[in-house]
């Protein structure tokens, strides 16, 4: 079974400049990992699932627990809790900043990190989305 959250937005420091990390901005992350052997498929109980606001949770408390300069290493550390908290799933971490600091227009720019069960470190991709 996959699970996804997706649109989940969180406030955060994260930026290169110290105006960038002062101001603060709002992050858009898209998640889905795997769930191996989720009992709730067939008993429809809430303790045999993924508490989805755990897991949001576990991404707000990533995001406040320090300053991050890039993209790149804050879904990475999200993945990584992630695959920890279940056991090394396949998981898969889209992080958007919609108001970068650049000046040409953009709608976004972002990086996504997935990460397969025996993989040791993520695959990058970043996208920018014209306006």
């Amino acid at each position: 079974m996959e699970v996804e959250i997706r649109g989940l937005s969180v406030y955060s420091s994260i930026g290169v400049t110290e105006a960038e990390r002062e101001i603060g901005q709002r992050l858009e992350f898209d998640i889905s990992f795997e769930v191996p052997d989720c009992d709730a498929v067939l008993t429809d109980r809430i303790e045999d699932t993924v508490s989805y606001d755990a897991v949001a949770r576990m991404v707000a408390n990533a995001v406040g627990q320090r300053s991050y300069k890039t993209l790149e290493r804050l879904g990475h550390v999200v993945a990584e809790r992630i695959r920890d908290e279940f056991g090394g799933v396949a998981v898969s971490v889209r992080l958007a900043k919609p108001e970068p600091p650049i000046e040409l227009p953009v709608d976004e720019v972002a990086v996504q990190i997935s990460q397969a069960p025996e993989d040791d470190e993520p695959t990058d991709e970043i996208e920018a989305e014209d306006a």
